[in-house]
C-alpha cells in the first residue's frame, strides 16, 4: 500500500514538473512578452584571468546579444518591444556540472539530471522575479585553455552552458556563442555539417538564395560560419555580421508554420 502511494505521489510530481516545463517552453516561444534570460557568471578554472575577467563583467558586454535578438526579431515582425531582457547576476562560487567527452547514454542522462538540479539550486537563490532561462556563463583563460569545451543549449530545461574566453579581445565573438546556445533554448537546431563544421546548404546560409550564392554576406547564428565559397568558410567578426536565417526562425516561432 505504502509503495503504491510513493509510486503515486512521484507520478503527480513529475506530471506537474512536466507540465510546468511544457508551459515554460511554451510562453518563450509565444514572443508576446519580453522573455526573462538570467547570465551567470562562474570561473571554469579558478585562474587569476577568468577571476579578474568576472569581476570586471558587466551587461554591456552581454547588450549586443539582446541588441541581435531584437534586431532579428524586429525583422521577422515579432510585435512585441523588448523580446529580450539578459539581466547579469553575481558570480556563481562553483561551475556548473561538466560533461565527460567520452560520457556514454547513462553518463549523459546523469549529467543532464545534475545539471537540472545546479539550475534548479542557482534559480531558487532569486526572490524577485527569477529568469525563465539561465545562461550559465563559464569563463577560461585562452593561455590555459586555447581550446574551449563544448557548449550546450537546452530547450528542455531552459538553460545553456556557455564557455568563453575571459579577455576582452574576445567580446565579440563571445557574443556571437551566448547568441547560438540562447537561440538553442528556444528550440533553434544546428545548421553545420561535416567534419569542418561548414554550413549545410539551405538551412545554414542566412541568405540561401542570394544570387550569386557566393560570397555570404552573413553568417547564419545556428551555423555560425560565413560561407564564402563552396568549400571556404569562416568565422564572423561580431554579430553585425549574422543573421537569424528563414529555418531558424520557424524553429523559435517567429515564422507560423
Amino acid at each position: 500500500m505504502w509503495r503504491t502511494t510513493r509510486l503515486v505521489i512521484l507520478s503527480g510530481i513529475l506530471f506537474f514538473v512536466a507540465v510546468g516545463a511544457w508551459l515554460d517552453q511554451h510562453r518563450t516561444t509565444s514572443w508576446e512578452y519580453t522573455v526573462r534570460v538570467g547570465a551567470f557568471p562562474a570561473s571554469g578554472d579558478g585562474s587569476k584571468a577568468a577571476n579578474a575577467y568576472i569581476a570586471a563583467l558587466d551587461e554591456t558586454q552581454l547588450q549586443p546579444v539582446s541588441d541581435f535578438v531584437t534586431r532579428e526579431a524586429h525583422r521577422y515582425g515579432v510585435a512585441v518591444e523588448v523580446p529580450l531582457e539578459i539581466k547579469l547576476y553575481p558570480p556563481l562560487a562553483h561551475a556548473p556540472p561538466s560533461l565527460d567527452a567520452d560520457a556514454g547514454i547513462f553518463g549523459r542522462l546523469l549529467w543532464s539530471l545534475r545539471l537540472r538540479f545546479y539550475r534548479s539550486r542557482v534559480i531558487s537563490t532569486i526572490s524577485r522575479a527569477p529568469p525563465t532561462i539561465a545562461l550559465f556563463l563559464v569563463y577560461h583563460d585562452p593561455v590555459l585553455a586555447p581550446v574551449l569545451p563544448h557548449s550546450v543549449g537546452l530547450q528542455r530545461g531552459l538553460m545553456g552552458v556557455v564557455h568563453l574566453f575571459a579577455t576582452r579581445s574576445q567580446d565579440d565573438q563571445n557574443a556571437i556563442v551566448m547568441a547560438h546556445e540562447l537561440l538553442h533554448t528556444f528550440g533553434a537546431s544546428d545548421k553545420y555539417a561535416g567534419t569542418n563544421d561548414a554550413p549545410a546548404f539551405p538551412d545554414g546560409y542566412a541568405e540561401p538564395y542570394r544570387v550569386p550564392r557566393f560570397p555570404q554576406r552573413y553568417a547564419e547564428i545556428m551555423a555560425g560560419r560565413l560561407a564564402l565559397a563552396a568549400d571556404r568558410q569562416e568565422m564572423p567578426e561580431d554579430l553585425s555580421q549574422t543573421l537569424v536565417g528563414p529555418a531558424t526562425a520557424r524553429e523559435i516561432g517567429w515564422v507560423k508554420h
